[in-house]
């Protein structure tokens, strides 16, 4: 019913976009009011508690519906995985809940399910991040299921197996993927031998995992003084803190030292460029990127109301440049992919054969744009409205609350952070933009790699005079 009723809905749309396109090009009356002022959004107060143990709690009580959002992140993510089983931490998320000292995958399934929750899992760069959301009423039987989860995985070895398989297949999915394929071959040119270049396992390190691997790497880093537990939602803190402590205060850091933090990036990334050949492909998938400011850096507001103006919003100048006025793609697209240590400044765009190196010049042409000139008021106005405005709707969930005070503390930053974001994109100035634009945008410091026909993409490179080899 869903399907046929999106197609039905596209016919609609193309029988009356006539009638809409001219609707569109009618001036827009001029007594519409003016904006209204640009008001920080009111992020939420977190209250920050370290157990006995060395657990950092973050509560947020919020009412209003009867809900409680868990996110738990320990630290020691894809960066921490061993040099011959890179993406380990994928399989690590996925057969963590696959069964405890006391419980089955099935019986922890079906009690967080019964507390109105399901238990989801990400590796990420620099943490293990598992998370669930669960009545309000329910919530101490939730945490006792994380809980059990972070003190007693088992990793089955038939669950191990079946959870091999299926990363397997699913990176063979991913494989076929152009984007994948863009930003894997991005990852590890910019960052070369660092552990930041890994971002998906390989087909040998899930071949050669084991589950006794799995079992070692759990119990070197899911310890409590390298975890944070953010509670978002319904409930009393003093009450909420009790039944933390009472589920995992008894939890226990092994004498060993911690997973040691990964170091700063030394290197620029390379400004060259890297090919990834898809036999046959009809278009090429364009993936240019450089290494941006950490979320913690002074710089990193300017360089986000820069990215909005670049290629980061819908009316942004990559936009208007090379979908509405060129034609040559449908999506383009740049953001800012922060991790503790780096930040990686991405441009995305799919494009047709025959515009590849006009698609190239153009983002090249907008990139010294914002490294050369000063951006007008309303461009900056705009900016900051879509990245404030955006914002506060994110963080009316609950969720999105939690995962973000999660990942602030992995990055070692306070839960304050969360209410300064909007000050401090508020008072950036054309001046801080123009500077960050200097600093990160021109087209000479970036790297390209491009995801497509190798002889299209070679020939389509050359006028640009960078080295195009095979990405690694």
């Amino acid at each position: 019913m869903l399907r046929r009723a999106s197609t039905l809905s596209l016919m609609v749309l193309l029988a009356f976009s006539p009638a809409w396109a001219e609707e569109k090009e009618k001036p827009l009356p001029k007594d519409l009011p003016p904006y209204g002022v640009l008001k920080p959004f009111a992020a939420p107060q977190a209250t920050e508690r370290s157990l006995p143990n060395g657990l950092t709690l973050r509560l947020v009580p919020r009412g209003g519906f009867p809900k409680v959002a868990f996110a738990i992140a320990v630290r020691g993510g894809l960066a921490a995985d061993p040099k011959d089983r890179p993406g380990l931490s994928e399989l690590i998320v996925a057969t963590l809940d696959q069964g405890t000292k006391t419980r089955s995958a099935r019986q922890i399934a079906e009690a967080i399910q019964a507390a109105g929750g399901d238990l989801t899992g990400n590796a990420r760069a620099d943490s293990i991040l598992i998370a669930t959301s669960v009545l309000s009423a329910k919530a101490e039987a939730g945490l006792a299921i994380l809980a059990d989860v972070l003190e007693n995985a088992t990793f089955p070895d038939s669950e191990v197996d079946l959870a091999k398989r299926n990363a397997a297949d699913r990176l063979r999915s991913q494989e076929a993927d152009p984007f994948f394929l863009a930003g894997r071959a991005l990852s590890k040119v910019v960052f070369g031998q660092h552990p930041y270049s890994v971002i998906s396992p390989t087909q040998d390190s899930i071949s050669k995992s084991t589950a006794a691997e799995l079992r070692q790497e759990y119990a070197r880093r899911f310890r409590p003084d390298q975890t944070v537990l953010v509670a978002v939602g319904d409930f009393e803190p003093a009450k909420m803190e009790g039944m933390i402590q009472a589920a995992l205060g008894q939890w226990a850091a092994p004498r060993e030292a911690p997973v040691p933090a990964v170091e700063r990036p030394t290197r620029a990334a390379p400004h060259a460029g890297f090919f990834v050949g898809r036999p046959g492909s009809v278009q090429t998938t364009i993936a240019v990127g450089s290494l941006g400011p950490t979320r913690g850096e002074p710089d990193y507001a300017p360089a986000q109301v820069a990215n909005a103006i670049y290629g980061g919003m819908f009316g942004s100048r990559l936009t208007l440049n090379i979908r509405e006025d060129k034609g040559y793609t449908y999506s383009p697209f740049s953001y800012l992919n922060p991790r503790r240590q780096a930040a990686v400044f991405q441009t995305w765009a799919p494009v047709r054969n025959e515009v590849t190196g006009a698609t190239l010049n153009e983002i090249n042409y907008e990139l010294n744009r914002m490294a050369t000139t000063s951006p007008s008021q309303e461009d900056v106005t705009g900016a900051e409205r879509y990245l404030i405005g955006n914002r506060a709707i994110e963080l009316q969930a609950g969720d999105e609350v939690a995962h973000d005070l999660a990942n602030l503390w992995v990055f070692g930053l306070p839960a304050e952070e969360l209410g300064r974001e909007s000050e401090r994109i508020q008072k950036v100035t054309a001046k801080d933009i123009e500077a960050a634009g200097k600093k990160y945008f021109t087209a000479a410091r970036q790297t390209v790699v491009a995801v497509g026909e190798e002889k299209v993409v070679k020939e389509e490179l050359a006028p640009f005079g960078i080295e195009v080899k095979p990405a690694p």
